[in-house]
């Protein structure tokens, strides 16, 4: 049986020059299966096509070649039911609530009223947030404006979450706590996850899997597996198996990076 909840085959992106620059082939080709229920990492060097692998598999850019499936279906150039995004920008509305934040997809859907406010109601309190239902963004640090848009990104109940650097302006600290969260998520909802992250330590701390990428144009080049327990949590960090994880990680993309560098 197989258990791949997302394929891409083949897949390549290249982005057309601008005036008299050459076209860049930003992604590809790539190869790859997200198993149901996983959480699987992607990390590379800057401008490897890490944050574009995640705009095809979301339907938000089509490929140039290749095809992409999820649940069974060709995405084909818009986002499928059941894929929810979070990207790093603070996508919240700073005129709306929290409450109205979060249920804004589901009002523009035309949900009923009473199953928007049931959904957020659940959602709120499940990301630690329902007494701080009546606030605005500005009045939430910076982990909780975060929490907010995972939230808002949930309430939809994806099958299939991908997020794009979504800690990488809070501090260190901030991060380890809202891995665990996230971790905690993925858990309790039982949904497929995809990260992208430049932070090898969030990568092998959160993953089932680590996909690690070559220096553009972006191909797979090792997949690591963690063989972390499903109850994990950010003390795996102290254990010395997470350092030959790490290791390994940075093996791989030290030299990746350096031919990132050279090229910019």
């Amino acid at each position: 049986m197989n258990d791949a909840h997302a394929k891409l085959r083949g897949v390549k992106r290249i982005y057309r020059g601008v005036g008299k620059q050459p076209p860049t082939h930003a992604l590809g080709p790539v190869d790859l299966d997200l198993k149901r229920g996983e959480f699987l990492s992607v990390v590379g060097p800057s401008g490897c096509g890490k944050s574009t692998l995640l705009d095809v598999l979301a339907g938000l850019a089509r490929p140039d070649e290749g095809t992409i499936e999820f649940e069974g279906k060709l995405v084909q150039g818009e986002v499928p039911d059941g894929i929810g995004v979070v990207f790093q920008e603070d996508s919240s509305f700073p005129w709306l609530t929290v409450r109205e934040n979060a249920g804004f997809a589901l009002a523009r859907a035309g949900m009923a009223p009473a199953e928007i406010k049931e959904r957020v109601d659940a959602t709120l309190s499940f990301m630690g947030l329902a007494s701080f239902a009546e606030s605005y963004p500005v009045q939430l640090s910076g982990g909780m404006r975060q929490r907010l848009c995972i939230a808002r990104t949930l309430v939809t109940r994806p099958r299939l979450l991908l997020l794009d650097e979504p800690f990488g302006a809070l501090d260190q600290q901030t991060r380890l706590l809202m891995g665990d969260e996230l971790l905690r998520l993925w858990r309790e909802t039982g949904a497929t996850v995809l990260l992208i992250t430049h932070a090898l330590d969030e990568a092998a701390m959160l993953s089932d899997r680590v996909a690690v990428m070559s220096a553009r144009p972006g191909v797979i080049l090792d997949l690591v597996e963690t063989d972390w327990p499903r109850d994990r949590d950010s003390r795996i960090v102290s254990e010395p198996s997470f350092g030959a994880v790490t290791a390994r990680l940075w093996s791989t993309l030290r030299g990746e990076s350096m031919k990132s560098m050279a090229t910019q």
